[in-house]
């Protein structure tokens, strides 16, 4: 798909419906979204995930700010013909959501925000931090950084990483392709939405389901419970136990069931 003379590569499951455009986190690729949670949802609603400009297959460099990868975002729906839609945003992808819809509201029916938090929440400056010194841990161990970031270090919570990355190495479609100036540029629109000041959530008008797991290093699990009584419309789902910043793939059997009922007319 060419959204003004940039490629974005994406992926389209699922029945025609209103669309649910999957929005990720750092460093991610569509490949990196848990098979579990794509497969369930695509069960009963289109679900299309892609690459935003810069990242994995999609030509491009990528943005340094949030709002611009919101602008691009916009852009590739409406490429792809869409005057509605649905957003599932995963940690980043849930700060690109939220400016989406307040900036959008006519786009935008429902949201899903999940790992995330909103601008200046705290902690989530610190976002870079966390990632290089848990990617130094797992390149130390030899191990998948996402067993730190994205998993308690509880017997349980290691169990649900290794079935996690199981499940994305036997799905895996494309290779996944990143690149050092892309990463350093998420890192800077992270840091920059962690530093903003906070924004006024009243704008979003849209009934919005909020999850996390309760243990969330990478976007601290506070940031969770705030958004969701921030959000005039918002609903926190019971924060997943045991369960970090992906907790809605440790908890894919609880998330997918709740986030179908939450998109029904």
């Amino acid at each position: 798909m060419s959204v003004q003379g940039v490629n974005f590569a994406y992926r389209q499951l699922g029945p025609d419906d209103v669309p649910l455009i999957l929005l990720n986190h750092l460093s991610a690729v569509l490949d990196n979204w848990d098979p579990r949670v794509v497969d369930g949802l695509a069960a009963r609603r289109r679900v299309i995930t892609y690459d935003n400009r810069g990242v994995g297959a999609s030509g491009g460099s990528t943005p340094d700010t949030i709002e611009a990868m919101a602008r691009d975002t916009v852009l590739f729906i409406r490429a792809l013909g869409f005057d509605r839609v649905h957003l599932l945003g995963l940690s980043m992808g849930g700060f690109i959501a939220q400016v989406i819809a307040a900036g959008e509201p006519d786009l935008v029916r429902k949201l899903i925000l999940a790992g995330t938090g909103p601008a200046g929440g705290p902690g989530i400056d610190g976002v870079t931090s966390v990632t290089v010194q848990d990617m130094l841990k797992a390149t130390l161990r030899r191990k998948d950084p996402k067993h730190y970031l994205f998993f308690t270090q509880t017997e349980g919570g290691q169990r649900a990483a290794r079935a996690f990355l199981a499940r994305l190495r036997s799905a895996r479609m494309t290779a996944a392709r990143r690149s050092r100036p892309s990463f350093r540029a998420q890192l800077k629109a992270i840091k920059r939405w962690g530093r903003t000041a906070p924004q006024d959530l009243s704008r979003i008008q849209q009934p919005v389901l909020v999850a996390n797991g309760e243990s969330d290093r990478m976007v601290p699990t506070v940031n969770t419970i705030n958004l969701a009584a921030r959000l005039p419309r918002g609903e926190l789902v019971p924060l997943y136990p045991d369960a970090g910043h992906g907790g809605i793939f440790q908890h894919h059997d609880k998330l997918v069931p709740r986030a179908l009922a939450f998109l029904e007319p």
